[in-house]
């Protein structure tokens, strides 16, 4: 038998064993896992630049050519949709309480986290499955008696009332996520921090708060996007004061007033003012957030 047989059959003896076709179906794996990624990168990403390029054009090339590039910038979009369409004041109501809720979400969300993860004490699983329960309630079914307990309590149109308003729908996701983050913590250093003489408020804040750095900031971003872009509550909540209002109520308020005036690129000026966090937010923090996720699991 020929050498170039002998390599026929050494080949086909490889391809046909169990490591040649885990081989070929990793391959053929990558390859399809590839393409639903770049196909869902390119739905992700396409809205946006479109969104883009229409805030850079006039309200006749948005119609005219719609996906094609502007051929002259107009900033004056911008500059329109935020001070005539009061995006500055949405702006700034959205910032005063996304930036109050998230602060009290995060440290009560730690706080009760780190108790029922670390501490054990009778009905500890009773409240850590009351909260995870809370996640599974759909707010919608809350609304009619959250307005009239916010309205007898005088909180509404308030910045105060939908900080609170927000925290509690934010904290049930929080305490799940960080309280199984908590756990995969050592007990080793809590336990030599109180033995140095710490009290557990210390041990808590100096310690192992530090430590749950990549937990804090990835559930801080889930939650920033959450609130940054609620719009249901803020609609049942805030809806006697034009100057509380919030950015995506200011959007909707915007989106209507289209029907009669057609400023069709100031609202997607407007619309991409209200991206702009959300998206600054995730690429500053991507690195951390991609920690935050995978920290439980390689641990």
């Amino acid at each position: 038998m020929s050498g170039a047989e002998n390599g026929a059959e050494r080949k086909a003896v490889v391809v046909d064993s169990p490591e040649g076709r885990i081989g070929t179906e990793g391959r053929l794996l990558n390859v399809f896992s590839h393409g639903v990624l770049i196909l869902w990168a390119l739905m992700v990403t396409l809205p946006l630049l479109w969104a883009v390029m229409s805030a850079l054009k006039d309200d006749k090339s948005i119609f005219t050519s719609p996906w094609a590039l502007p051929t002259s910038l107009h900033f004056d979009n911008w500059s329109r949709a935020w001070s005539q369409a009061h995006m500055s004041e949405y702006f700034f109501n959205s910032v005063v309480v996304v930036a109050g809720s998230l602060f009290g979400t995060m440290l009560l969300g730690s706080m009760a986290a780190y108790v029922l993860a670390r501490f054990e004490f009778p009905g500890n699983r009773f409240v850590y499955y009351l909260f995870v329960g809370g996640m599974s309630f759909p707010v919608i079914l809350a609304l009619v008696p959250l307005f009239f307990v916010m309205k007898n309590m005088q909180l509404l149109d308030t910045y105060h009332g939908l900080i609170l308003v927000y925290i509690a729908y934010s904290l049930p996701f929080t305490i799940f996520f960080l309280s199984g983050f908590f756990r995969t913590l050592p007990s080793s250093v809590a336990e030599a921090a109180l033995i140095d003489g710490a009290s557990h408020t210390r041990t808590f804040f100096q310690v192992m708060l530090p430590m749950a750095k990549p937990g804090l900031i990835s559930v801080g971003i889930f939650n920033f996007l959450g609130q940054w872009n609620q719009y249901l509550l803020p609609a049942v909540l805030n809806v006697g004061d034009e100057d509380k209002k919030l950015l995506p109520q200011g959007l909707v308020a915007l989106a209507v007033s289209q029907g009669y005036k057609g400023d069709w690129s100031g609202l997607f000026a407007g619309l991409v003012i209200a991206m702009l966090p959300v998206l600054a937010a995730y690429i500053v923090f991507q690195r951390q957030v991609q920690a935050g996720l995978t920290a439980g699991a390689l641990k």
